[in-house]
């Protein structure tokens, strides 16, 4: 595996390679950068004339991973040529699939060929998707032992649109997902949080996929509101730092949800994933040393089995972990470092939601507030 890097610091200002630019053969070029980066129109002819021969992945970010460090209102390139497996990159539109994202999931899926196919990374779109439709989709139509990770694009706090593509100029709406497959690959992902939870545990009464209407048979949005106080009036950003813990009717584990947006008219909530009814719903809190020790736990998870020492790590962290550290953020990536290795390339991105799955489990679940590894080498 070769693999080269680059940061764009703001736009209008070119890409600097971080150390020696290599020329890679057919390399797989991620480009996680700030939404208001990607939307200029330049973006993709400047990557497509560094690498002619790439095949070019954006996606918009709530922040930027590189080596140790996390940036802000950048954009980081990381460009990877496989010497042994290979990748196939396919996309689709969320407009397309009429708002069925299990549909869509599904299409995606039976697009890849799965023979000899070892892992699947989904840069999504963030704004509208039902992420968990979308696994569900993906989930339903893949052999068993293939894994499935990656995450949804961020726009910061703003939470105006997010952007992605495969090989056009970011836009609207798209998932992408990349399939690697060879059997010298060897993949593993996993997640942790860190967030506990607190205050009374209440019941879903009323829910429509991922838009929560009531809990104990009051509206949701009114409840939320009431614990926020003063923080109410910052929403939806100030949801990231109060995550719901969602325990599912039948499921042992629960799952960190976060509030994507509110619609004050019909006094909702809509939630990153599904939300069934009948789910018991705890607000959740953290701290930055719960956060980084998480993050650690997460790194660990992702190495527990590995045979190899990863090569290169994508990591997908979310923006309300990054909105509690604030100015320590960079002690996540650190934690992470320290048990994968200081040597293995990283990248990756601060995101509105992360895919992988539970410890010691084979399927893919959407997450919220969580550090999420994808570890590769070949």
């Amino acid at each position: 595996m070769k693999t080269v890097q680059a940061i764009k610091v703001a736009a209008g200002v070119p890409f600097k390679f971080k150390g020696e630019h290599k020329v890679l053969n057919n390399p797989l070029v991620l480009v996680f950068g700030n939404r208001y980066i990607l939307e200029d129109e330049g973006i993709y002819k400047e990557v497509r004339d560094l690498f002619p021969s790439g095949h070019i992945v954006f996606g918009s970010t709530s922040g930027e991973i590189m080596e140790d460090s996390v940036y802000e209102n950048s954009a980081v390139l990381t460009a990877i040529e496989f010497e042994k497996g290979s990748f196939l990159v396919k996309r689709e539109n969320v407009a397309n699939f009429a708002n069925d994202d299990t549909d869509l999931g599904e299409h995606l899926m039976k697009s890849f060929s799965q023979e000899n196919l070892k892992h699947l990374f989904l840069v999504s779109e963030g704004s509208t998707v039902n992420g968990s439709a979308l696994i569900a989709g993906f989930e339903q139509n893949k052999n068993k032992g293939v894994g499935l990770s990656g995450g949804l694009c961020g726009d910061d706090g703003r939470f105006e649109k997010t952007l992605s593509s495969y090989n056009e100029n970011p836009k609207e709406g798209e998932i992408v997902a990349i399939a690697f497959y060879g059997e010298s690959l060897e993949i593993t992902s996993a997640n942790y949080g860190g967030w506990m939870p607190f205050g009374p545990e209440r019941v879903i009464t009323k829910s429509q996929d991922n838009i929560l209407h009531e809990l104990d048979d009051k509206p949701a949005l009114d409840l939320y509101k009431k614990y926020l106080g003063e923080k109410a009036k910052e929403l939806p950003q100030s949801a990231l730092l109060f995550p719901l813990s969602v325990r599912h009717p039948n499921e042992e584990v629960a799952i960190v949800r976060t509030i994507l947006n509110i619609d004050e008219e019909s006094n909702t909530m809509i939630i990153a994933g599904d939300i069934p009814e009948g789910s018991k719903v705890q607000l959740m809190m953290s701290t930055v040393d719960d956060i980084a020790n998480g993050a650690r736990t997460a790194a660990k998870y992702a190495m527990n089995k590995r045979s190899a020492a990863p090569e290169l790590a994508l990591l997908i962290s979310c923006v309300g972990r990054k909105l509690v550290m604030g100015q320590r953020t960079e002690e996540e990536v650190d934690e992470v470092l320290s048990v994968i290795g200081e040597n293995t390339v990283v990248t990756g991105f601060y995101s509105y939601g992360e895919m992988a799955p539970f410890a010691d489990q084979d399927a893919c679940k959407l997450h919220n507030q969580t550090m999420t590894l994808t570890l590769l080498s070949e």
